[in-house]
């Protein structure tokens, strides 16, 4: 019966063993080794192992070292309680009972401060669980190189550096003020329950007070020092100009510093007086604080600031702000990687027959895009999913040497998605053994004449191929598609599925690539059930000894769960090559902590957080075959990479291992010139009386209340004799008017050596204010007027067919602006369109033709008609 006593405790202990075995076998165990496996397959093993160093090194020792100092105070403050039996008065049997309480106060309490100490440091040091990447690149960061006006720094210290400071401070501010209570609780504790021990502390006692005293003092003053930086973030001077102004810079910034000075003082004169032996002067001590609490809160005083903004800013607005906008225009222009940009001052001429006929030979606009990506998928699912388990999520743009040149073509994977088949098909074997991957691609021109049929450049399951293109691995397992985990090889007969009798591609049917974790042993079959929370894993018997399993396969929860440091572009795309298909993701940089340069907020990056730096500085390189995942560096001057590329030396490769073939598929991100575009409206007003002034900001060109978003261009731009260049284009007009200030063009081509070497740039093609260049909203109202075209519009919106207005094309032509304009008919019953008519637009002239050739020479006849007339210098531009 007597051990039945300590059947509850035995019980409890039991029950707490297995939860804790449960929790480390679930969320530790499970995932480590599932991690570590895929990472090996991956070729990154050296990388896992680095990560999970850092962040077990950083978040343990940063527990410990909090830990270390909560315990070391607790055990200074129970050890030494200024009592010693000798100098007491007590009578021998209380010396004998207060010596036995000490005793157990001393060597007792370690049992109680030992867990408090561990719960506290749990506590305290659970930020920096969830922030040990930054804590990385406090680190391995370095200088950038560019040092911000205001107080001097080098602009890495802020992006990398101050964001662990702020934390440091706040974490260490809290465990000093935490250690002096609780250490000056446990001092009273001491001396109220020991006789004879009330009427002063001892003298140890107030130097180990003192000393957290002192701490304390140290981190206010640290984060007085901090707040300083604050003011570089300062949003009060929107939408005029972002960063700090003259109220911050002249009035906060000098509080700061006071307030820190006042505090200070304070401080050492609560500490004299703390040790003073009679505490009969307060007044110093009182008037010290009064001061410090007033100058500490007059910046949130509202009058005076408004005082200053109002009588001594507004009436000389750029005189006194000057030197502040200016600040801000050159970190912004730095932080969005806009310094560079080539501005071409570009002079309209209202003839435009001579260029027409330099520019209309079949190479210069055999690439305009006349096949929009938003609309062709539609006639890639009609006419090329061919099976319902395939589909056609996303159409790429891209260029290949096709024929005799470079032609830009429209690109679209193949993916594998079985919703379509009939419920009773979609069971495990099918999902998980049968259905794994993808096949092959399509792939069109993107400049097509009207009214002849769809050109195919590829097709078809057999990867049919006028044009001589070919690959051997044309298997896609991985892909944008939302992927469930495969097991390939295996013993399953999938002949057919494919839907081809070619011998060739039914060889291809069966896995036979490097991709994937093996799962030959019962143990590793055993783990991955449970992980994947499917035991089929386990018994099935269609599982060989070589298979493998391929998990993660979507690409971008795939780059996400290898390195979720890196924000990635939305829009992947395809590249195909002789030996297989690869993914080409765009990967950036962000920080929010570039000094005095403007917020940007987008939806399509940084999950709609506004952060104010950016750079494309990784390409990475996913092989849709076998699932491996490179990544390469492609800007050595952004701090954030190289502090990254410092931390993990063996995960970014330099560019120049890339194989030529991918490297000549880089391009310029699409969302990435968005964001730079939108910030250039404004900004490259690039003197503070332009800025302030706003007479020349942009907005971006739309077309039926639509802003007519960038887009892929392949085209000799002029630049280095009669080479093309795949780039981006985008157009903007003046805010809240219609007619055209500017046509942009990013391209990755190297312009000065005139060699595909990726060397990105910004050229932007400025018109002057003395002729009006009509803008796409303005080109498209020509056009609704035009009678031919208006007529040729009602008969094709009757029986049952509607007409599409297609993207516009907008081109700089030698000393003209072309505008091309698709039309599409589509049936109302289904979505895929038909391309019916071009719309070709130079000037206030519109022609509708089938292809552009004739179009040109059309409006090439109209304009030497007009300039015999005489009557060129009348037409608007």
């Amino acid at each position: 019966m007597r051990n039945l006593r300590f059947f509850p405790a035995l019980l409890g202990g039991t029950f707490a063993f297995a939860v804790v075995l449960f929790v480390a076998f679930h969320f530790i165990f499970i995932d480590f080794f599932v991690d570590w496996w895929w990472y090996e397959s991956l070729k990154l093993e050296s990388y896992f192992w680095l990560r999970t160093l850092y962040k077990y090194f950083l978040s343990g020792g940063v527990t410990l070292a909090f830990f270390v100092i909560f315990f070391t105070h607790f055990w200074l403050a129970s050890r030494y309680l200024g009592y010693t039996v000798e100098k007491n008065t007590l009578p021998d049997s209380e010396k004998k009972r207060v010596q036995k309480f000490a005793d157990t106060f001393m060597n007792g309490s370690v049992k109680i401060y030992t867990p408090v100490s561990f719960v506290l440091a749990l506590i305290i040091a659970s930020p920096f669980y969830s922030q040990w990447e930054s804590t990385l690149m406090y680190f391995f960061g370095a200088p950038a190189g560019v040092t911000e006006p205001v107080y001097g720094n080098d602009v890495s210290f802020h992006m990398l550096a101050y964001p662990t400071y702020q934390l440091v401070q706040q974490e260490l501010l809290l465990t000093a003020s935490l250690i002096f209570m609780m250490v000056g609780f446990l001092y009273w504790l001491e001396h109220t329950f020991i006789p004879d021990q009330r009427k002063s502390y001892p003298k140890g006692a107030k130097i180990h007070l003192t000393l957290l005293i002192g701490f304390v003092i140290g981190f206010v003053s640290w984060g007085f020092m901090l707040e300083r930086f604050s003011l570089l973030y300062t949003n009060h001077h929107e939408p005029i100009f972002y960063g700090p102004g003259f109220v911050e810079i002249r009035y906060q910034l000098p509080l700061i510093w006071a307030a820190m000075a006042t505090f200070l003082i304070f401080a050492l004169i609560a500490i004299r007086f703390v040790h003073s032996e009679k505490h009969d002067n307060r007044m110093p001590l009182w008037i010290s604080l009064l001061v410090f609490l007033i100058v500490w809160q007059v910046p949130q005083i509202e009058f005076i600031p408004q005082a200053l903004q109002r009588f001594v800013v507004n009436p000389n607005p750029v005189k006194t702000e000057k030197t502040f906008i200016q600040q801000n225009i050159d970190a912004t222009l730095d932080a969005y990687d806009l310094k560079n940009i080539n501005t071409v001052d570009m002079t309209i001429k209202v003839d435009a027959a001579q260029d027409i006929s330099t520019w209309s030979s079949q190479k210069h606009f055999e690439n305009i895009p006349v096949w929009d990506r938003d609309l062709i998928i539609f006639s890639y699912k009609q006419l090329q999913e061919i099976r319902p388990y395939y589909k056609f999520l996303t159409v790429d743009e891209d260029r290949y040497f096709i024929s005799d040149h470079l032609r830009q073509v429209n690109i679209a994977a193949r993916e594998v998605n079985i919703a379509k088949l009939p419920k009773e098909a979609q069971n495990w074997e099918n999902r998980h053994l049968r259905y794994t991957h993808g096949f092959g691609a399509v792939m069109t021109p993107a400049s097509q004449d009207a009214d002849a049929p769809l050109t195919w450049y590829l097709r078809d399951l057999n990867m049919t191929s006028d044009v001589g293109l070919k690959t051997k691995h044309p298997d896609i397992y991985y892909g944008q598609e939302d992927f469930d985990y495969a097991i390939v090889p295996n013993k399953l007969d999938i002949v057919g599925i494919a839907g081809s009798d070619n011998a060739t591609l039914l060889e291809n049917q069966a896995y036979h690539g490097e991709g994937g974790i093996p799962i030959a042993s019962l143990f590793k079959k055993a783990l991955f059930a449970y992980k994947l929370g499917d035991e089929k894993i386990f018994f099935s018997t269609n599982i060989s000894k070589d298979s493998k399993l391929k998990i993660y396969r979507n690409i971008k929860e795939r780059v996400h769960k290898l390195t979720p440091f890196l924000h990635l572009d939305k829009d992947p795309y395809l590249v195909m090559t002789d030996d297989r298909f690869y993914w080409i993701q765009d990967a950036y940089t962000l920080s929010d902590k570039y000094p005095v340069s403007k917020p940007f907020k987008d939806e399509k990056i940084h999950d709609g957080q506004p952060f104010n730096y950016i750079r494309n500085s990784i390409k990475i390189v996913i092989d849709a075959f076998d699932g491996d995942v490179d990544y390469y560096l492609v800007d050595n001057a952004d701090p954030i990479a190289n502090a990254y590329n410092r931390a993990y030396p063996s995960l970014f490769k330099p560019l120049s291992t890339m194989p030529a073939e991918l490297k000549s598929h880089l391009r310029y991100p699409r969302d990435l010139y968005s964001i730079q575009m939108q910030i250039f409206a404004r900004y490259h007003q690039n003197t503070a009386e332009l800025f302030y002034e706003q007479a020349e900001t942009w907005g971006q060109a739309k077309v039926r209340e639509k802003a007519v978003e960038p887009y892929y261009q392949t085209m000799d731009f002029g630049d280095c004799n009669d080479t093309e260049e795949f780039g981006l284009i985008s157009a903007m007009t003046p805010v809240n008017r219609n007619n055209l200030s500017m046509v942009g063009m990013a391209s990755t081509f190297d312009k000065k050596n005139c060699t595909d070497a990726y060397k990105p740039s910004i050229t932007v093609y400025k018109f002057g204010k003395d002729v009006q260049v009509n803008g796409p909203e303005q080109i498209e109202a020509l056009t609704q007027q035009h009678p031919e075209i208006s007529e040729q519009f009602t008969l094709w919106n009757q029986s049952g067919s509607s007409v599409e207005m297609g993207r516009m094309v907008i081109l700089p032509m030698g000393n003209t602006i072309l505008y091309v304009q698709p039309i599409y008919i589509a049936s109302t019953k289904n979505k895929m369109p038909e391309l019916t008519r071009v719309i070709v637009s130079i000037g206030n002239e519109t022609v509708m033709d089938t292809t552009i050739a004739s179009a040109l020479n059309r409006l090439k006849n109209i304009f030497v008609n007009k300039t015999r007339a005489g009557d060129v210098g009348n037409s608007k531009h």
